[in-house]
C-alpha cells in the first residue's frame, strides 16, 4: 500500500460529505490510514521475532465495539419511521424476519471474511489495529453528528410492508457496512480459539436479540426515553472513542511501533 490510496480516500470524502462532521472524520481517516503504511514497515521487522501472547477476546470488549454498529439505538428512529400507521402483529413479524436476515448476512460475512483475511496471512496485531481503527471513526462519527436531522417518511412513500425487512431495515440499518467489517476482524482474532469464537457468535447474538426487543417497543421506547437514549448515545460514543484509541495504541505497542506505558 502507499500513500496514494489515503489521498483517493481523502478527495472522495470532500466530494461527498460537505459538513464540519464528515471534514473532521476525512482528517481522522487520512491520518489514520497513513499511520497504518507506516507500521507495515515495522510490522515486517517483528514477524521474525520473538513469540508474544496473542490478544484475547474479551467479551465485554467486544460487546462495547460491537454495541455502537450493530445495537439498538441507530435502529430506534428509522423503524419506527417505516411501520408508522401500522399494527404491532406487522411490527412484530417486520422485526424478526429483519433480525434473522441480519443473523444470516453476519454468519456469511464472518466466514468469508475470515478465510479470505487468513488467506493474506495477516498479522493477529493488525487485525487488532483495524478493528481499533473502525471503532474509533465509527464513534467519532456517531459523536459528532448526534445534532443531525433524521429523515421522515414521504406523504407519496408506499404502504409499508414486509421487504423492508431485508432492505433496508437489515442492511443497511441494522447490519452496517462497519458493522460487517467489525464482525470479520474479530472472526479472524479468533482463529481457532473456541472460546473466542464462541464469546464474538455470543455477543453478535445477544446484540441482535436486543435489537429485535427494541423494535417490538420501539415506538414506546421514542415517546417515554428518546431524550434520555440520545444522552447516552452520547456518552457511549465517547467511551467507544476512547476504546478504539487504547485498541490502536495497545496493537501498536505489540507490532513494535513504540513502548506502551501505563499509570
Amino acid at each position: 500500500m502507499t500513500l496514494k490510496d489515503p489521498c483517493e480516500l481523502e478527495r472522495v470524502c470532500i466530494e461527498t460529505a460537505g459538513s464540519k462532521s464528515a471534514r473532521v472524520l476525512k482528517t481522522f481517516i487520512v491520518a489514520l490510514c497513513a499511520l497504518v503504511v507506516l507500521t507495515a514497515g515495522v510490522q515486517a521487522q517483528t514477524e521474525t521475532g520473538s513469540t508474544v501472547a496473542q490478544p484475547i477476546l474479551s467479551a465485554r470488549k467486544v460487546f462495547l465495539m460491537l454495541f455502537l454498529m450493530l445495537g439498538p439505538i441507530k435502529i430506534l428512529v428509522p423503524f419506527v419511521n417505516m411501520t408508522r400507521g401500522t399494527d404491532a402483529k406487522f411490527q412484530r413479524r417486520l422485526a424478526t424476519r429483519a433480525v434473522l436476515f441480519s443473523a444470516a448476512a453476519l454468519a456469511v460475512a464472518g466466514l468469508l471474511g475470515r478465510n479470505v483475511l487468513e488467506n493474506f496471512n495477516i498479522s493477529v496485531y493488525v487485525l487488532a489495529l483495524t478493528g481499533g481503527l473502525v471503532l474509533f471513526l465509527v464513534a467519532l462519527q456517531t459523536v459528532l453528528q448526534q445534532g443531525a436531522g433524521t429523515a421522515r417518511p414521504r406523504p407519496d412513500d408506499p404502504p409499508p410492508d414486509l421487504h423492508l425487512a431485508s432492505s433496508p431495515l437489515a442492511f443497511p440499518t441494522i447490519v452496517t457496512p462497519y458493522g460487517i467489517a467489525a464482525v470479520i476482524v474479530f472472526a479472524a482474532l479468533a482463529q481457532d480459539s473456541n472460546e473466542a469464537r464462541l464469546v464474538v457468535v455470543g455477543v453478535v447474538l445477544l446484540i441482535l436479540a436486543m435489537d429485535w426487543l427494541a423494535m417490538l417497543f420501539a415506538h414506546s421506547i421514542l415517546r417515554w426515553a428518546g431524550t434520555v437514549l440520545q444522552v447516552f448515545a452520547v456518552v457511549l460514543g465517547v467511551t467507544q472513542i476512547a476504546l478504539g484509541l487504547q485498541v490502536i495504541i495497545h496493537s501498536l505497542s505489540m507490532i513494535g511501533f513504540f513502548a506502551e506505558h501505563t499509570n
